[in-house]
């Protein structure tokens, strides 16, 4: 299959990761620039390192390269608040879009549970670190009972943390309780971050509560670990802790506030996220994750007809 270009708009963390992992993984995608604001940034370094044209000039830099006309996805490892004023840009000159941002312009994607979905899609967004990790499992339960409550905790070290996770922590909570509710199928999703301070650091890890009602716990336990190992294809460090802990609360309800009196079962699920370590260390599964997920949606644009 020929390799079709692609354009980074992002010369941090994420960009830099999903650079190398287009680079070393893909058959599909051929990185043909990186984009930065910053011209001494190690992302642009990097990429210059490694024989990729780069900018320093914005998304401006990109639009105006004749290198541009040949690019069909782009991927915006920026932020946020960027993402907003890069999405109308991009619109207009017909480019696809893999937003890695929590700006939730485009429709929310997690590869194992609705990838084709939107292989039309000219801007697609891939929630969150923690969705990416915690949606899938969500997913799952809802797919043979009735979720009625969906609550996460996402941990991941302090060191791991850019910038822009930073300035995205509010994004990044309310982006992902609304993937919880619209991909996960939850009635209603909650969504916390802890940045770890811990040294050494240590891994991402996800504590997922799922309150449902309508299926065994043979069923879910098995539709979660079905779900975890369809993960692990494309995130291998991605993996179960431990068997799901149940917990019933048909004759007493369980009370969370804001949500009110819960009637039926809970299923909590403990998950880490191993970094492969291609350009971060492999305690920042939390950007590995993402970049994975966003290359596999951007080389089914790629690859879709009409693209």
């Amino acid at each position: 299959m020929a390799e079709i270009s692609a354009a980074i708009l992002g010369s941090g963390n994420i960009g830099t990761d999903l650079l190398i992992k287009m680079q070393q993984r893909s058959q599909v995608l051929t990185p043909a620039m990186v984009v930065g604001i910053d011209p001494d940034s190690e992302g642009l370094a990097t990429a210059r390192q490694r024989g990729v044209k780069t900018t320093h000039q914005g998304i401006k830099g990109l639009i105006d390269d004749p290198i541009f006309e040949d690019v069909q996805v782009v991927f915006d490892a920026t932020s946020a608040s960027a993402h907003l004023d890069h999405a109308p840009i991009l619109k207009k000159t017909n480019k696809r879009t893999v937003d890695l941002t929590p700006a939730a312009v485009g429709p929310f994607v997690v590869p194992v549970a609705n990838l084709e979905e939107y292989a039309d899609a000219p801007n697609v967004n891939m929630v969150t670190c923690g969705g990416q990790a915690t949606i899938p499992v969500v997913w799952a339960v809802s797919q043979i009972a009735d979720v009625r409550y969906a609550e996460i905790v996402a941990s991941i070290a302090s060191k791991s943390a850019g910038p822009g996770t930073r300035a995205n922590i509010d994004e990044f909570t309310a982006t992902t309780a609304r993937g919880l509710e619209q991909i996960g199928g939850a009635e209603q999703g909650k969504a916390i971050i802890v940045l770890n301070p811990a040294e050494p650091p240590l891994i991402m890890r996800d504590t997922v509560h799922v309150f449902f009602e309508g299926a065994s716990q043979e069923e879910i336990t098995a539709a979660i670990e079905e779900v975890v190992d369809q993960v692990a294809e494309y995130v291998p460090g991605y993996r179960i802790v431990n068997p799901p802990v149940f917990e019933s609360h048909l004759d007493e309800p369980l009370v969370i506030p804001g949500r009110g009196a819960l009637r039926g079962m809970r299923a909590t699920v403990l998950l880490e996220v191993e970094g492969a370590g291609d350009y971060l260390p492999k305690y920042a599964g939390n950007l590995d994750i993402m970049t994975a997920a966003a290359l596999r949606m951007g080389e089914l644009l790629a690859t879709n007809e009409g693209a």
